[in-house]
């Protein structure tokens, strides 16, 4: 059975929740910016990880293993492999550059996903999207000005981090497929917490009860916009839910303005103006296609509509069939 149209109740809900994962991950880079002050970047993404289980208890002990129960653990932990490596750039990106010129440079997402999904997926891309992508670069590269000056550490470690979410995205999505929101994220805070544990060893030093606090907070911040930006991609379509998305960046310029007395350049709101938009033609591109593509038969699936999901696989062809119930 064909899924049903997004309704009215539906587009708002999805609205309502990725404002609200925005204002989350807006106030975790704050908070990241804030605390990297005196505790490093690597010892943050572990007490990040680690705090960032806590909201997630409750769930663990009424589901136990029943809601971890995965035949996809090798997916998992490719996913916290490379959500650590954006995670270590990122932070050390906000430790040393402006909040706003990281999450500005972050938007990129989408530009970096399209062309991962050329070249690993071998999806389509035609010239309208390439287009797009070409002036997503270029707004990429009016923000870091690599030009007549020399190449800044945090803007090429955002950019890095940026590339690692899209390679990470392309597994999140293949999960979503068969894994609910909360065995995503919780499979993500016990994976990464060991691995992000390794590399804070070696740059230590206990955080005080202030640090421990905002740590903490950090990592309650952190997995509330996961599990707000998983419910708006289930409550509504990506390419219409993530224009809201963008409002990360007034949300950082505000709050990073009233902490640090930051200002953000014209050079940076021109850039992100240029990616911003290049993001949206590609979201609004990928829906007028996945919504020609309806006319076909497709796999039945409880997953967001996703204007950007990558082809079935063989492997989730039979771990479809295996869990739909006989008729």
């Amino acid at each position: 059975m064909q899924p049903s149209p997004p309704t009215e109740h539906n587009a708002l809900r999805g609205t309502l929740l990725m404002i609200g994962s925005a204002f989350c991950m807006a106030t975790m880079a704050v908070l990241i910016r804030y605390v990297t002050h005196d505790v490093h970047p690597f010892e943050a993404a572990f007490f990040r990880n680690l705090f960032g289980l806590v909201p997630m208890l409750p769930w663990i002990l009424t589901h136990g293993r029943t809601g971890l129960k995965t035949e996809r653990f090798k997916l998992h932990f490719l996913r916290a492999a490379l959500g650590l490596g954006a995670m270590l750039c990122l932070f050390s990106a906000l430790a040393i550059t402006p909040t706003a010129q990281v999450i500005a440079i972050n938007f990129t997402l989408p530009i970096l996903t399209t062309v991962l999904a050329a070249i690993i997926v071998r999806e389509v891309v035609r010239a309208r999207r390439w287009s797009a992508v070409a002036i997503g670069f270029v707004g990429a590269m009016v923000i870091i000005r690599p030009f007549g000056q020399s190449f800044e550490t945090g803007a090429i470690l955002a950019l890095t981090a940026t590339l690692f979410m899209a390679a990470a995205m392309t597994t999140v999505k293949m999960l979503s497929r068969t894994e609910s929101a909360n065995a995503i994220v919780t499979w993500m805070g016990l994976i990464m917490t060991p691995l992000s544990f390794l590399p804070a060893l070696y740059y230590w030093q206990t955080p005080t009860l202030w640090q421990f606090a905002v740590l903490l907070l950090m990592g309650g911040f952190a997995t509330a916009g996961q599990q707000l930006l998983v419910r708006a991609y289930r409550a509504a379509d990506q390419s219409y839910v993530m224009i809201f998305d963008f409002l990360r960046l007034p949300f950082v310029a505000a709050m990073a303005f009233v902490m640090f007395g930051e200002v953000v350049d014209i050079w940076t709101w021109a850039g992100a103006a240029l990616i911003i938009g290049s993001a949206l033609y590609i979201a609004r591109r990928e829906a007028v296609l996945a919504k020609q593509a309806r006319i076909e038969p497709r796999l039945p699936t409880s997953a967001p509509a996703d204007a950007q999901a990558i082809p079935v696989t063989r492997e989730d062809r039979n771990i479809a069939s295996e869990r739909k119930p006989d008729a």
